[in-house]
């Protein structure tokens, strides 16, 4: 009888492509926050829009939060700029600043893509 279970390892595109198919699968848990209409918060807030209708089609949630309105909202998430973006759930909670224009940063923040390394396009 062989024995086919020795020692096969899953390829780093293996792993790569089943990252990806539970990250399709996942529900995203989305807070913005902003304060009131500035140029930096509509902007952020147009482009997570944007960034969650593109790749988080029906899997996500985002609620807005304006410190204007909503002041104890930022001492509960330790919030000490804007806008800011925190992904609760899928886990790891991640925070990302800014107006979230550097849309490969905040999908890799989000999970939903991989970092590139150097070198590693040659070995596939």
């Amino acid at each position: 009888m062989i024995d086919d279970s020795e020692d096969v390892k899953p390829t780093i595109t293996e792993l790569f492509e089943q990252s990806l198919s539970q990250s399709q699968e996942e529900y995203y848990i989305l807070r913005l926050y902003i304060s009131g209409t500035t140029l930096q918060s509509v902007t952020a807030l147009q482009n997570i829009k944007k960034i969650c209708e593109e790749h988080l089609q029906g899997r996500y949630e985002l609620e807005v939060i304006d410190i204007y309105q909503q002041t104890e909202a930022i001492i509960s998430d330790n919030i000490v700029a804007v806008p800011t973006l925190i992904k609760k759930l899928p886990m790891p909670l991640q925070k990302m600043i800014g107006n979230l224009s550097n849309t490969e940063k905040v999908l890799l923040g989000l999970n939903l893509v991989r970092k590139k390394i150097i070198g590693e396009e040659n070995n596939e």
